[in-house]
């Protein structure tokens, strides 16, 4: 271990300790207030570029294993705690979280005042942020901060969507009753085990491919896929899902919600300090039921830029009375903002899986 220092774009800083990575790490910060998860948040690509503070004040204490992960690697840019967990006990640990992080060269730091940093954050709205544990200099750090790309207007999505196509393989799948097409934009794996463990044969699409494409495969479905950035600079993919429209069931999450929200002609606005955790109260409007949801975006649509002869809202957010969930009056599209396959939980939300089933049964018997 040796001293790191983490330097806020407003000149807040905090000296603690690093891990065995040693270096420099910058990204937007924000904080996660999900007190377990952390090997989900770590791998989970709607992190691409930023650096994730935990606020629960001990991570670590049940260790990683090899059947948690979100994604094929780790994808933010630094960690944040106040104190690693040095003796894990889990009876499907296979590293401590610290071997893990060093494993991965990830540049991660402990030992500073996280509830200050996430009040701070509260107050002041996420912001670029730079972890160094080689410069210790403020101003020379400010001016590294002021080249750094603000998140808003960036596209994260071209660097972490899958290259080629394929088709999602799950153990002891059962026989798949429905084709869908998954528009890959930083997708988690338990979306796909989901849908596998639905019926659905899943196949994956890089965020560029063009509609055309997907049709051709003849799929029961569409789905748009979670994942980083501003979703109004993620263009083609826009392009793409307003090219769909119509052809076959629609279903989106987070960052898929949003572009579905910009397909439909919305605005979407960049949110304080955004949703991060897995203790986020919604309230489904179709029934009036209410749930813990699991939370990790920075963006949202705005509800008022849609349609209302078109669109309505279904889901609303408890904290902030921001949209959580749409659907088309006349089209069949469905969309949420929060993440119903959890990972990490709370699984409250994974009934509305079940929408996009019933949405494609009823598309196959009318067609």
């Amino acid at each position: 271990m040796s001293k790191a220092i983490l330097f806020l774009e407003d000149g807040t800083h905090f000296f603690g300790e690093s891990l065995l990575a040693q270096g420099e790490t910058a990204g937007e910060i924000l904080f996660n207030t999900a007190m377990s998860g952390y090997q989900e948040v770590l791998t989970d690509p709607s992190y691409a570029g930023q650096i994730v503070c935990m606020t629960y004040p001990l991570i670590g204490n049940y260790g990683v294993n090899e059947e948690d992960v979100e994604s094929k690697k780790i994808h933010l840019k630094g960690f944040v705690v106040k104190e690693f967990c040095r003796h894990h006990s889990n009876y499907r640990a296979t590293q401590s979280l610290i071997e893990y992080l060093d494993e991965n060269k990830i540049i991660a730091i402990e030992g500073i005042d996280t509830r200050a940093l996430t009040r701070h954050l509260r107050e002041r709205g996420a912001m670029k942020a730079i972890i160094s544990t080689e410069e210790f200099d403020l101003k020379k750090l400010a001016k590294k901060l002021a080249r750094l790309p603000s998140m808003e207007g960036a596209n994260w999505v071209k660097k972490v969507s899958s290259k080629k196509a394929y088709v999602w393989s799950e153990k002891d799948a059962p026989t798949p009753k429905f084709k869908v097409a998954a528009i890959d934009c930083g997708i988690k794996f338990n979306i796909l085990r989901i849908l596998t463990k639905l019926g659905c044969e899943v196949h994956v699409f890089p965020s560029d491919t063009p509609a055309k494409e997907i049709l051709a495969i003849n799929p029961d479905g569409i789905f748009i896929s979670n994942g980083p950035g501003d979703p109004a600079a993620v263009t083609d993919t826009v392009e793409t899902i307003r090219d769909l429209f119509g052809k076959k069931p629609m279903f989106g999450i987070c960052l898929g919600h949003q572009m579905i929200g910009s397909a439909l002609g919305g605005r979407t606005y960049k949110l304080k300090f955004g949703h991060h955790g897995a203790n986020h109260p919604v309230k489904d409007l179709l029934d009036n039921r209410i749930g813990i949801t699991s939370q990790n975006h920075g963006f949202c649509v705005d509800i008022d830029s849609l349609s209302k002869d078109d669109v309505e809202m279904i889901d609303m957010n408890l904290n902030d009375n921001t949209l959580e969930g749409l659907r088309h009056k006349k089209l069949s599209v469905l969309s949420f903002q929060h993440h119903p396959e959890a990972a990490p939980g709370p699984h409250d939300a994974q009934y509305l899986f079940k929408y996009f089933i019933e949405m494609m049964e009823k598309n196959a018997k009318t067609h």
